[in-house]
């Protein structure tokens, strides 16, 4: 069953869709159905994790079919350590999510229900593809529900809150659509682990663009506050701590990877974006009148970081990247359920309205101050160690990117405790009632677990940060790039193997030439080639080839390598 559990990750939820549409079931087995399916995938998960090694950072728990066998497209999926724990939070946020839709008693259980086991099993999918057109596939199968969810069931300015939604998420898709065949005609194939690195910059935009919108960076955040306020808690939860994270993945797997040579050359444009959204969102989230718009715009600054760690190429940057993703998704879930629990009682989410909650409610109180103080990045929470690699990993791209990342930091702080004060503390609002209750024991066990998963991280974040890239014992590991006048290179060696490397050819033998199109394409020659365990010199002739070769990651069979590199 090992080759099939990512497809089982996959097509459980997706096959307990189809069961909750067509099967003649009683109404009131639809959703412990939905929530028994989610559970279920959250065991299979487990049995991934327990089949993982991270030792090896090739892909594993893969399944491979011919699709379009004339465009070289395949179903092909499968697991890196970083899309592991990205399916992890999205097995976890979703069946919390179909919990708390259970305990609510949402209307018309059947489409609800199904719709929400469907965007689990798509967003998976996203995750697990290792075909550009299968990644696209399930990119675009993901919004579907999306758009009924939020345009259905959610609050009273939900049309306009979808229409955004669609109009942004259709046009970036478009481009990413485009990009894709592009880059897949040129490659001959679509499988990104087939695909070579390419230095098109107007298809890194493409998908750079693409992936801007959905997370959101700034300026594409314009369809964020809507969509947050009127959908669903469990929606809004999904949308900021799931679905933003196919953006950051797609930045990782896709643009990143593929794109070394435009991922250094656009690096400072999207590092300044980022740097706007973070300082722009932590300051609209400071001031925002609502508890929802706290957490939208919070989110709106934290992929800001996110992306930071990114696109600081180094591996500090990647590992902090990864694990904040996961924090920042485990947060957010449980902070906009908390929202969804609270205007349940006072039937309002404004700020000014609230007040005194926690007298008398104890448990509301003490979830709400427990994931405030985690989204503080206290010492010791997995939050800092998250933020702290983060900026770690940028302060080697320039001291300022880091100083902005500290700034923005404190104001989180600010902001989060005046989300917390408003809430619980100072005198009781006018909108709030003595007879509202505390948490039931429905609630405490869709939340607590959440808690307890950001309690485990925040004991062991290496759990995520030291498991998502492959270990630097691996075979591939160490790289070393440098520059040089010299355009024919100094001779470097790899096990006898490498004899000399030039700018345009890397050569086994004076009669075996390996010529790569760009700098990125070099790198790649020379670590294919190299045998395990050796190591690899590169010299390249001039700055300009170093400043391309030195991209964040570069994909080798499945494996990642950090690039380290010194002019």
């Amino acid at each position: 069953m090992t080759h099939w559990l990512t497809s089982i990750l996959i097509l459980l939820p997706i096959g307990g869709a189809l069961v909750v549409w067509l099967a003649p079931l009683p109404l009131a087995w639809v959703a412990s159905l939905a929530t028994l399916v989610s559970l279920a995938e959250i065991a299979f998960w487990i049995e991934a994790l327990e089949k993982f090694d991270f030792e090896s950072g090739a892909l594993q728990l893969g399944q491979q079919r011919s699709w379009f066998r004339d465009l070289h497209s395949s179903y092909h999926v499968g697991l890196y350590g970083f899309s592991l724990w990205l399916v992890g939070l999205t097995v976890v946020c979703g069946a919390a999510a179909c919990a708390y839709a259970w305990w609510v008693g949402r209307e018309r259980q059947r489409a609800y229900f199904g719709l929400l086991l469907f965007l689990t099993g798509s967003v998976v999918g996203v995750f697990t593809a290792q075909d550009l057109l299968v990644f696209y596939a399930f990119f675009e199968a993901m919004l579907i529900p999306l758009y009924v969810l939020i345009g259905v069931w959610g609050g009273a300015g939900r049309l306009g809150a979808t229409i955004k939604f669609v109009v942004y998420t259709v046009a970036g898709s478009l481009l990413m659509l485009a990009a894709i065949i592009v880059y897949g005609l040129q490659q001959g194939t679509f499988d990104l682990t087939q695909t070579s690195a390419s230095g098109n910059d107007w298809l890194f935009l493409g998908f750079a663009v693409a992936f801007a919108v959905k997370a959101p960076l700034w300026p594409f955040h314009g369809w964020l506050a809507d969509a947050y306020r009127e959908s669903p808690p469990e929606i809004s939860g999904l949308l900021s701590g799931v679905i933003s994270k196919v953006a950051a993945y797609g930045f990782l797997r896709i643009a990143v990877v593929k794109f070394p040579g435009p991922t250094h050359d656009f690096r400072t444009p999207i590092l300044v974006l980022a740097a706007i959204g973070l300082v722009y969102g932590s300051l609209l989230a400071f001031r925002a009148p609502d508890i929802r718009g706290v957490i939208a715009y919070s989110s709106l600054a934290q992929m800001g970081l996110i992306v930071f760690g990114l696109f600081a190429a180094n591996s500090l940057g990647f590992d902090g990247a990864v694990l904040q993703m996961v924090n920042h998704g485990l947060i957010s879930m449980t902070l906009f359920l908390l929202a969804g629990m609270v205007e349940r009682r006072v039937a309002t989410g404004e700020l000014a309205l609230l007040g005194g909650i926690a007298r008398g409610r104890p448990a509301l109180a003490t979830i709400l101050i427990t994931v405030g103080v985690m989204a503080l990045a206290v010492p010791l929470s997995s939050n800092f160690a998250g933020e702290f690699l983060i900026l770690a990993g940028v302060f080697q791209q320039g001291w300022a990117w880091a100083a902005i990342g500290a700034g923005a930091i404190v104001v989180a702080a600010m902001y989060t405790l005046r989300l917390i004060s408003a809430v619980l503390h100072r005198d009781r609002g006018s909108a709030v009632s003595e007879s509202a209750l505390d948490l039931r024991t429905g609630e405490l066990a869709v939340v607590i677990p959440l808690v307890a998963a950001l309690l485990v991280l925040s004991a062991w974040p290496n759990a995520i940060s030291g498991h998502s890239f492959a270990a630097s014992g691996q075979p591939i590991q160490p790289l070393a790039l440098s520059a040089t006048g010299d355009p024919y290179g100094a001779p470097y060696g790899c096990s006898g193997s490498v004899q000399s490397a030039a700018a345009r050819s890397i050569r086994l033998s004076p009669s075996q030439p390996l010529r790569g199109a760009s700098a990125g394409q070099a790198v790649r020659d020379a670590i294919a080639i190299c045998p395990e365990g050796g190591r690899i010199s590169l010299t390249f002739p001039s700055r300009s080839w170093l400043a391309s070769a030195r991209g964040a990651a570069i994909a080798v069979d499945g494996a990642f390598i950090p690039a380290g590199a010194r002019s």
